[in-house]
Order: C-alpha cells, then structure tokens, then sequence
C-alpha cells in the first residue's frame, strides 16, 4: 500500500482544481454527496462539514441546520464565500480555511460531522477521525463517503496500478475500509453504524459513525451491514 499523503501536495493539488471544481467534481460526486447530506439532515442540528470545498453542498441543507466549513484550500473557501454572500444560504453561518488535523472548535460542540470525499486524502486519517470525535456530541455522528478500496477482484488490479501514479493529484485510491473500522475499535469513542453502497452503481461507500459517551461501551450490531 502506498504511503499516505503529506499537507503540501494537497494544497497544490485542489489550488489547481479550485477554478473547475463545481464543473468537473460537482456532477461526478453528486450522488454521494447528497447520500452524506441527507444522512446528516437526519442527524440534524450543528452540522460540521470538514472539507466543504467550494460549498457546492450548501443547497442540500435547510433552515433546519446550522451549517459550518473547513477547508485548508484557500482557492476553495474564496469561492465556498462567494456563495454565502449571494445570500440563498442563511444557515451556512461560517467556513474557513482549518486544517482537519487541529479543528478550532470546542469539544462536543456540534451535532454532526460530515466528510465527503476527504479522508482518503489527508495526511494521518486516523488524526482526522480523533477531532471529528472530538468536537461532535455524544450521541452525535460523524458520517463519511468515499470511494474505498476494492479490496479483491479486477477493480482492486487496477486500483493498485492507478495509485502509484494517483498521489501527484491528490488522490488515494488504495484506502480499505478496515483502516475506519480499526479506528473505531481502537479510538473507543465511536462505533461504525452503517455501511452501504451509494446507488446507482455502489462506486461510493456511506460510513457512519455514532460517538459513544465516556464509559460506554460498543454494542453488537443486530445484522453485517451491506458492504
């Protein structure tokens, strides 16, 4: 498996894709990004999305949410800005250029945490996953989607060659799903609750945790949830 990723080439990577995103990213994400912002529109509440890019989720919430962004591009929080000075958002209240690393929030501060898109790509994910923990409410979630590693078959051949060449565009596509299931067992402080294939073709995996309160323990799941 190749290493994981380091701060500067990402930066360099979505400064290069910030003038296209919306044109290029937008229609190919879409259906996962409204499969993390319908799952944390049930969550409801302060919703944190960690990587809001150039906040082209925005419209997936309403009046019922408080939305806030990180970003650690600066192209794409200049744009995520415009956006909430057309004044269509009124519950997007703040973005700002963070790194996920060290989210400058106070602990259990929000409802949800949303990543779409994202920890396959930062530095230390486990990192990442720890201050999702930290700043969401017990009880809360933290919901993710990505594509992630085929680990058997055609499509994992193919993902092992495409990595080696995938990090200069900040791109991971060799991230199991077992590295979040790990997480989670070893954090102690939250417990993955769903796991499901985005329609139409399952290329993206839904990742939902729940965050535990202190001494609680993980319950079994009642049934193996879809892969």
């Amino acid at each position: 498996m190749a290493g994981d990723l380091d701060r500067d080439t990402m930066q360099r990577a979505y400064a290069r894709w910030a003038p296209i995103y919306d044109a290029v990213c937008g229609p190919v994400f879409e259906k996962g990004r409204r499969a993390a912002t319908a799952a944390a529109m049930q969550a409801g509440g302060r919703i944190l999305e960690v990587g809001v890019g150039t906040g082209l989720s925005f419209g997936d919430y309403d009046a019922s949410t408080e939305i806030y962004g990180i970003d650690l591009s600066e192209p794409m929080i200049a744009k995520a800005r415009d956006r909430m000075a057309s004044g269509a958002f009124p519950h997007v209240r703040d973005v700002r250029v963070m790194d996920a690393h060290d989210l400058d929030f106070p602990d259990s501060f929000f409802d949800c945490v949303v990543a779409q898109f994202l920890i396959t790509l930062v530095e230390r994910p486990e990192r990442v996953l720890d201050e999702m923990a930290r700043v969401v409410k017990p009880g809360g979630e933290i919901i993710l989607v990505n594509h992630l590693y085929s680990e058997r078959g055609l499509a994992a051949a193919i993902e092992r060659w495409f990595s080696r060449h995938a990090h200069t565009f900040g791109l991971r596509p060799e991230f199991p799903f077992q590295r979040l299931q790990d997480w989670a067992a070893g954090s102690g402080r939250a417990q993955v609750i769903e796991r499901r294939r985005v329609a139409p073709m399952g290329v993206y995996t839904l990742v939902r945790f729940r965050r535990l309160a202190e001494g609680e323990q993980a319950w079994a799941p009642a049934a193996s949830m879809s892969a």
